[in-house]
């Protein structure tokens, strides 16, 4: 939930997640179909809170939820409600967008969820106080990195990684963004896209989906259990 990459690549919309998370907390379930106000969706489930940071909807729809939003914030130590449930919250609605607006919350920590609904590409942030709402170019591509865990200088930087692996990969394909993730500056423990960090917070896992016409597949890879998970479903 703490790194996000976007890449429009020919027909191809690839999404692709690195969870950063404390050790202590358990290792995520591995993606199942779940039935959330009757609608049909695929998410890995963190077994703490229930939620997730990462969920496809029967129509296509991606919800990734990365901590905090433009600024690194003061932790209360105590909230209402879990951001992955908000995020199933509104994935499992029949319109997104309209359950954003109208989504109560107040007592819920920071957070930024980047959505793909029908190949439009969104941004929204929750700063404490107000909601946010960017669409953003869906033919562009995009990096996000959790305000939480990095600095200024760390998003610059990776935001410069990123570039170039662009002029290195004009049309990279769902490999190579895994690649892209799971290899990138492998030696920079801090702020590398694979961190641990004096094994206090680490990367556990990576989660893609690839949305491509009628076909949404599904990856997840978990770094500490070194397995993988994949599914492929038409679109509804």
């Amino acid at each position: 939930m703490c790194t996000v990459t976007y890449v429009r690549s020919g027909d191809k919309s690839i999404i692709t997640s690195n969870r950063d998370e404390k050790s202590t907390r358990p290792s995520s379930f591995l993606p199942e179909l779940y039935s959330i106000n009757n609608k049909k969706l695929y998410f890995p489930k963190d077994p703490q809170s229930g939620g997730t940071w990462f969920a496809i909807d029967e129509t296509g729809n991606v919800a990734v939820l990365l901590n905090g939003s433009f600024e690194k914030h003061d932790s209360l130590g105590y909230y209402l409600r879990s951001r992955g449930l908000i995020l199933l919250d509104i994935i499992s609605e029949s319109d997104l967008l309209r359950t954003w607006e109208k989504i109560d919350l107040k007592g819920i920590e920071p957070f930024t969820i980047v959505i793909l609904i029908d190949k439009h590409l969104f941004q929204l942030n929750w700063d404490y106080s107000q909601k946010y709402t960017c669409e953003l170019d869906s033919d562009e591509n995009h990096i996000w990195s959790s305000v939480t865990l990095y600095n200024d200088e760390a998003i610059k930087q990776r935001e410069e990684w990123f570039n170039v692996f662009q002029a290195q990969n004009r049309f990279p394909d769902e490999n190579e963004m895994r690649d892209f993730h799971l290899n990138t500056h492998s030696h920079d423990s801090q702020n590398g896209l694979v961190i641990n960090r004096e094994d206090i917070v680490l990367t556990q896992s990576v989660t893609q989906a690839v949305i491509e016409k009628n076909r949404v597949s599904l990856f997840y890879h978990d770094i500490l259990k070194s397995s993988d998970f994949s599914k492929s479903f038409i679109i509804i």
